[in-house]
């Protein structure tokens, strides 16, 4: 994973991967060289890209026959169209069959000339506003999507629609009303101690709000301050149906920057890496740019503010991967490898990042923590429930009648966040189910509403908060498509590491392709994913799957008893 370089080079943290003997920082940013413009497979120009490393061909075959943006052909004009939930609600699905016969290609492959080709994806971040694309590096959504893509209309992309419910947004701040970052660190830096930051941020209970939800403090701890830590900010936000971590680093991405070199400063790194996904290309511009500011400002550098304290942040550009989210197949693609999950014990915060102590967080988690050490633990604790505390950024899809980002306290009733904030679906339309938390959080059924956003409260109704992404399915869509486009993404998206869930998304898809009814193999292949997945990744596929057969009172083929 290439390191993209600010105005001050990252020595330490190549030299520590010269010294393993792991030139991961460049390998797949070579890989994406090579494949740039060609309509070949890896097989073609990874090899070589290996023996300029002086690696074996595998170790550049692994990778670039496993990640999206290095595997799939390209053309001149490489098209990227989002198959995501939201886009999949939006329209039943039928937008990526107009878009190939619109482009003369199909999916996953060029025209014969190399001049045109597409890529499905999962997701854009555009799920407000969607079915959307990616034209090269220029937005397009909407009903007319197939038109703008073949020059007929203009591209359309609006921005993101945000509001606040709190009245003090801990979040949508500097996005709402442009409270400017970097208030709280220079006076951190100058006269605070870690100890202070890190007793605001357990005092807060604040969690992670990438989907596992462990406590930050907690995780902090488990660091142990060790020389040569590192942390790093998880922008790899690919749960189709959320947009929070795109809209704070396209917005406010100082903000990011504030809570990631808090974070740096609490457990003692001097070293903080920012994943972007590729499918964000503006929120990576705004990164870079926000880095190159920062230093440019003091925040940042061997110095911070003219102290002791020194602190370097550099951007990372992702190479396309669901499961690369996860903590641990998040460092196996820094490193150069194949983003998949590793089995834990040891944990990141041992042995991590080139096996040094790493501390993993999630963008929207980083950036409630200037907040947090400015009015104090306790006042972010507060707010929420007692045992789930502070606020949490919610996306609401483009079925709803006012899509968009809204930061809410945690505990506010779902309903009401359907209803009021969302205000119900468009053009009058009936909620047939909602999708909460991402394709593998859970279902919701229409009566089923009345529960609080919270992870304790949608657990005990067979869902997940996830990244807290709502995406709603009207009367239009069947539910056995429904199905099947979960199972798709299951298996389209399984990373591969583990038999149980590698083998047992694939036979699902084939059930629910083919209207098979559960029975009791299905039953066995339940119990095999839950307890015998390396990751949550395959271990949510059977709840999920359960929870959208209740939302649907049990009519989809294929969802297991």
């Amino acid at each position: 994973m290439a390191f993209i370089r600010s105005a001050r080079p990252f020595d330490a943290f190549r030299a520590l991967a010269d010294r393993r003997g792991r030139p991961g920082d460049r390998l797949i940013e070579s890989l994406a060289e090579a494949r740039a413009g060609t309509p070949d497979g890896p097989e073609r120009w990874a090899p070589a890209v290996a023996s300029r490393f002086g690696l074996p061909a595998a170790a550049a075959l692994g990778p670039a026959s496993y990640y999206a943006d290095l595997s799939a052909p390209h053309g001149d004009r490489h098209v990227r169209v989002c198959t995501a939930t939201a886009c999949f609600a939006a329209g039943g699905g039928q937008h990526l069959a107009e878009v190939e016969r619109e482009l003369g290609v199909t999916a996953h492959s060029a025209s014969p000339r190399g001049d045109v080709s597409v890529q499905t994806v999962r997701c854009l971040g555009y799920c407000y506003a969607g079915p959307a694309a990616l034209d090269g590096g220029t937005p397009c959504t909407g009903a007319t999507l197939p038109a703008q893509l073949a020059g007929r209309e203009p591209a359309r992309a609006p921005g993101i629609p945000a509001g606040d419910d709190t009245g003090d947004p801990v979040l949508l701040g500097g996005v709402l009303s442009g409270e400017p970052a970097w208030q709280v660190w220079p006076g951190t830096v100058s006269s605070g101690t870690p100890e202070a930051v890190r007793r605001e941020v357990a005092a807060s209970g604040l969690r992670g709000r990438g989907g596992a939800g462990f406590g930050v403090a907690p995780k902090w701890e488990a660091a142990g301050h060790a020389p040569g830590t590192v942390v790093v900010a998880n922008g790899d936000e690919g749960d189709p149906g959320s947009y929070a971590d795109r809209l704070l680093m396209e917005a406010d991405p100082g903000r990011v920057l504030e809570g990631l070199a808090l974070a740096c400063f609490a457990c003692g790194a001097g070293r903080g890496l920012v994943l972007v996904r590729s499918e964000y290309p503006a929120a990576l511009a705004r990164m870079r740019e926000a880095v190159r500011r920062a230093y440019a400002d003091g925040h940042l550098g061997p110095s911070a503010h003219g102290t002791a304290t020194s602190v370097d942040i550099h951007v990372v550009e992702g190479a396309g991967s669901y499961v690369a989210g996860e903590e641990t197949a998040l460092i196996a693609e820094l490193e150069g490898g194949r983003g998949s999950a590793r089995p834990r014990p040891p944990y990141p915060t041992e042995h991590g990042l080139w096996d040094a102590p790493t501390v993993v967080n999630n963008v929207e988690t980083l950036a409630a923590v200037p907040w947090i050490v400015r009015h104090g633990g306790r006042a972010y604790a507060r707010r929420g429930t007692s045992g789930e505390t502070g606020t949490k950024l919610v996306c609401l899809s483009e079925r709803f009648a006012r899509p968009g980002c809204y930061e809410v306290e945690l505990g506010t009733p779902v309903r009401r966040i359907v209803t009021g904030l969302g205000g119900g679906l468009k053009d009058g339309a009936e909620l047939a189910a909602l999708q909460v938390g991402g394709p593998l959080g859970g279902f919701l059924a229409a009566d089923a509403l009345d529960v609080p956003l919270s992870e304790a409260g949608l657990s005990s109704r067979g869902a997940a908060l996830g990244h807290a992404g709502l995406v709603a399915f009207d009367e239009r869509v069947a539910p056995e498509d429904v199905m099947r486009h979960v199972w798709d993404f299951a298996a389209a998206e399984s990373c591969g590491a583990c038999s149980p869930c590698r083998v047992g998304s694939r036979r699902g898809l084939r059930w629910a392709s083919a209207g098979a009814p559960p029975d009791q193999e299905w039953e066995r292949l339940s119990r095999v994913l839950t307890e015998g997945s390396l990751c949550a990744f395959g271990r949510r596929i059977p709840p999920a799957v359960r929870s959208l057969a209740r939302a649907y009172g049990g009519r989809p083929a294929g969802w297991g008893p």
